[in-house]
């Protein structure tokens, strides 16, 4: 991966849609983020989560990015939640009040576990 890149990959644990992101969620993650969701969703899981452990930067694109997401999921009916968000991200989330519509854990096992999985 090279600096400034995206990548976003899925994984089902305990019935939950994990969406690990790795890198910059920028105009150019678009892409790979939307198709993990899609990927995600393939399974019709209740949960999908998303591990932003390996981010390291996110602008105002990319929160777009993560609305459109959660807008998705509402739709559809699913529950969105976030773990492994830096004390940065999470202050992002709540300024944006993104932590009002989506569940936000410590790690990934907390959040899996609140799922009721």
């Amino acid at each position: 991966m090279t600096g400034n890149s995206f990548e976003a990959s899925t994984r089902l644990r305990d019935g939950v849609a994990v969406l690990d992101f790795v890198g910059d969620i920028d105009a150019r993650a678009e892409g790979s983020l939307t198709g993990a969701y899609a990927e995600a969703s393939q399974s019709r899981p209740s949960t999908i989560l998303m591990n932003f452990e390996r981010v390291n930067y996110m602008n105002s694109t990319g929160i777009a990015l993560i609305v459109g997401v959660l807008a998705r999921a509402r739709k559809e009916g699913r529950t969105i939640a976030v773990c492994e968000l830096s004390d940065h991200f999470r202050e992002i989330f709540e300024i944006t009040r993104l932590v009002d519509y989506m569940g936000v854990y410590e790690n990934e096992a907390s959040a899996i576990a609140s799922a009721g999985h």
